[in-house]
């Protein structure tokens, strides 16, 4: 069974990808072994306190919430959420749903010391899948590399190939939020998956399958109502399943098409927070970040289907 660390900045897609992993492992397809938190969609503490939440929601309160990263690799200060962060995720950073507050403690550990401990622990065994900024990891891959590639596989969500970013015309939010960490993840030379915009943009969720989860009891109408808010900022057009994909694609690898590219990251220009392809020797000839550029047809019925089964079986 693979062993999955979700590190994230726990808003609303945040949240479904915690959810969709714990129906994972009901179905007997993967382990979440941790959450790991870093600022993003939500301050950092907020960020814990999310995780904290949903894990209750699910019945999931052994799953252990590790805090990390509160601002940026070259910021002086703490990161803080702003109007436009709660426009999209609610100002409590999942949908104002009114979860109820875990009465469980985060853990005491630092995020990047419990990354390597468990690349030390599982090794191959273990996915990482970063669904926020890549602070943490790009702290990780800086203390202890050689620990850090005993990782199996890396899934992470950030990043637009060939289409626009959707916080500039260039950059996609988890890169914008802290391009210098994510220069050095992706141009690490470790072998990794990145779900960007091309194709997280091609999966969506909409009003009419969440009204069904209000029929699940409780834990149902707090998924649906925390997804119906995000819906609701995309003029009710439905909403991206960002982070759930990247769940998804490490749980059940090839529920993405993916090509190898070498994979650069600006950080200086107006188009800082861009990723972007070289195509030169001189420039980098390692091929060693697959970019996710098609969605396979069955994969997001099958979760979407693994979701409402998990909130089902909780109503």
């Amino acid at each position: 069974m693979k062993k999955i660390l979700l590190d994230m900045d726990t808003g609303v897609d945040d949240a479904l990808a915690i959810a969709l992993t714990a129906a994972a492992e009901k179905a007997g397809d993967a382990q979440l072994i941790g959450i790991t938190t870093c600022f993003g969609n939500v301050e950092n503490t907020t960020a814990v306190r999310n995780s904290l939440s949903i894990l209750s929601a699910l019945g999931r309160t052994d799953v252990p919430v590790f805090p990390g990263s509160d601002r940026a690799l070259a910021a002086k200060e703490k990161y803080i959420a702003g109007e436009e962060c709660f426009l999209i995720h609610g100002h409590d950073g999942i949908g104002d749903a009114g979860f109820p507050l875990s009465e469980k403690a985060p853990e005491t550990t630092d995020s990047v010391d419990f990354i390597l401990q468990a690349a030390e622990k599982y090794g191959a065994e273990l996915t990482l899948v970063p669904t926020g900024p890549l602070t943490n990891v790009a702290r990780a891959i800086q203390r202890d590399k050689k620990t850090f590639e005993k990782i199996g596989r890396i899934v992470l969500m950030g990043g637009a190939l060939a289409v626009k970013g959707n916080v500039s015309p260039y950059a996609e939010a988890n890169i914008s939020n802290d391009p210098e960490a994510a220069k050095i993840v992706l141009e690490s030379g470790i072998p990794m998956t990145m779900i960007g915009l091309d194709v997280t943009h091609k999966t969506r969720i909409y009003s009419e399958e969440t009204a069904r989860w209000k029929t699940y009891g409780v834990t149902g109408t707090l998924f649906a109502e925390m997804t119906d808010y995000y819906i609701a900022f995309n003029n009710h057009e439905g909403c991206s399943l960002h982070d759930p994909l990247a769940a998804a694609e490490a749980i059940w690898p090839g529920t993405v098409g993916t090509l190898p590219f070498t994979v650069k990251v600006e950080t200086e220009s107006v188009a800082r927070g861009r990723t972007y392809a070289v195509s030169y020797p001189d420039e980098g000839d390692s091929d060693h970040v697959q970019v996710g550029l098609t969605v396979s047809k069955t994969a997001v019925p099958l979760f979407k289907a693994l979701l409402e089964e998990m909130l089902l079986s909780l109503g």
